[in-house]
């Protein structure tokens, strides 16, 4: 057990040589066990924070732990150069539950973020190209007919009728234009000046593509903090200082299909959303706003991106947080609960994105994928199964949600409650929050803070009624503190 001085030492050294870019609360935790933590000093806590919805099956699981010390006793990182067990079984896995086609492991939910919105950018380019190739042969049919000694342009032209197709005709475009109109010129049959003309229609313009392609994203909405993916996070507090971001990208208000509407153009190629918003201020999406935008995705050839990444892996009493919408997006992200403390994060794409988007070279990572990762994520997903947590997160909700609303039903400064399962939000006024969370610290209980003076809880997916009890225990007494 340490003193006082060593855990001020601690922090003192943390101070000294990491970057500052966290307030963090003078506390030191030091191992876990079950839903509880212990700091250097031997003090408890119930954690209502799981490290920000990340360790779901509490801590010490002693079935997860000896996966991770099997594997790393076989082998750590290989490198993408070459395939691994554990790869293989997580992106199967990880693709059931979510329904969708192929999977691309990452590092973080960040990085995930930063590969689904190149995926639908890749995914829009190409759709672009092939339409360009096609607008300039239809254009130029008449003399190419006539080049080609009248045989139909039908059985010269590329087709470009399924998703799978528009990798390799946006590539073959240029080169059909070469063979069809290079023959044509040396006959005399086709003038330079038209030649040139189909080519370039054919070739598409290389240099104006992605700048041409916006995407929706939604305001109060949290992505992550690289480049990309503060550029689809509708706060501009965290956007300002690191101006300007990616191009090409408007904002709509969240469960607002009107909003949404209102901002989508020829030039729309994807649209961005939380299922619930945590950092927002915990607003899940109403049904009717989420499945309006999957049918005007539909409508308009839009893919529809939807960030797992906190509310997904049974959170919210289901896999993943839209499946109980009855919606299936075309790019789907995770990671938190994904590898329960392991740094593991992933984008999932359905089949039609997959065949039509990202290819090798377009996107890589060193870490991504590695065998200690996906032998956690493979653990992950067995163990869910095992103890049933989809089921037990299903069944303790009314209850978690129940004590909660008593809560507000008794206190004036808590105004109301939102979320879903076990992600939920009691709104705070008269108070700031973050006293709240300084004080339930002080009496041993984890809770965190989301936008708009909201008290957030999002505990491991295992706790029990008593867990339940605990916390309103220990959070009453803070209230007074």
């Amino acid at each position: 057990m340490a003193n006082q001085s060593e855990s001020g030492h601690i922090m003192e050294k943390t101070e000294q040589y990491v970057l500052h870019t966290y307030n963090r609360f003078p506390v030191v935790f030091e191992k876990g066990e079950g839903v509880y933590l212990t700091d250097v000093d031997g003090k408890q806590y119930l954690d209502f924070g799981a490290g920000i919805a990340v360790f779901a099956l509490g801590y010490g699981n002693e079935e997860f732990n000896n996966a991770l010390k099997e594997q790393i006793d076989k082998i750590i990182h290989t490198s993408n150069l070459f395939y691994n067990v554990s790869l293989a079984e997580a992106g199967e896995k990880l693709a059931k539950a979510s329904g969708l086609g192929k999977v691309f492991f990452t590092n973080s939910g960040t990085e995930a973020i930063e590969g689904a919105l190149k995926a639908a950018r890749k995914y829009a380019y190409l759709k672009e190209q092939a339409r360009k190739s096609a607008t300039a042969m239809e254009t130029l049919y008449a003399p190419l007919r006539s080049a080609l000694n009248d045989r139909p342009l039908d059985d010269q032209r590329p087709r470009f009728a399924s998703a799978a197709d528009r990798v390799s005709d946006a590539k073959n475009a240029s080169r059909f234009a070469d063979a069809a109109v290079s023959p044509a010129i040396d006959t005399g049959k086709l003038d330079n000046a038209s030649a040139a003309s189909a080519q370039a229609g054919c070739a598409g313009d290389a240099d104006d593509g992605a700048a041409a392609y916006e995407i929706i994203a939604m305001n109060h909405s949290f992505h992550g903090r690289s480049v990309g993916a503060l550029s689809v996070t509708g706060n501009p507090h965290y956007q300002e200082a690191f101006k300007p971001l990616m191009g090409g990208v408007r904002f709509a208000d969240f469960n607002d299909l009107e909003s949404v509407k209102a901002q989508v153009s020829d030039r729309t190629c994807a649209i961005i959303l939380e299922t619930v918003q945590g950092e927002g201020g915990v607003y899940p999406a109403e049904p009717e706003f989420l499945q309006g935008v999957r049918a005007l995705c539909d409508e308009k050839d839009i893919l529809l991106i939807i960030d797992e990444i906190q509310c997904g892996m049974g959170r919210t009493g289901s896999w993943f947080a839209c499946q109980q919408y009855g919606v299936q997006p075309d790019i789907m992200t995770c990671a938190k609960a994904l590898g329960c403390g392991v740094p593991v994060g992933a984008f999932v794409l359905s089949e039609k994105v997959a065949e039509a988007s990202l290819v090798p070279g377009d996107h890589g990572t060193t870490y991504g994928g590695n065998p200690f990762a996906c032998a956690a994520v493979s653990k992950v997903f067995d163990l869910f199964e095992k103890l049933h947590i989809v089921e037990h997160v299903q069944a303790l909700t009314p209850y978690f949600e129940q004590q909660l609303d008593a809560l507000v039903e008794k206190y004036d400064f808590l105004t109301a409650r939102r979320g879903k399962g076990f992600m939920q939000g009691i709104v705070v006024e008269g108070r700031p929050v973050g006293d709240i969370v300084k004080a339930a610290l002080g009496n041993g209980l984890v809770v965190l803070s989301a936008e708009g003076n909201v008290l957030r809880l999002v505990p491991p997916l295992v706790i029990e009624k008593e867990d339940i009890d605990e916390m309103v225990r220990r959070l009453e007494k803070s209230f007074s503190m």
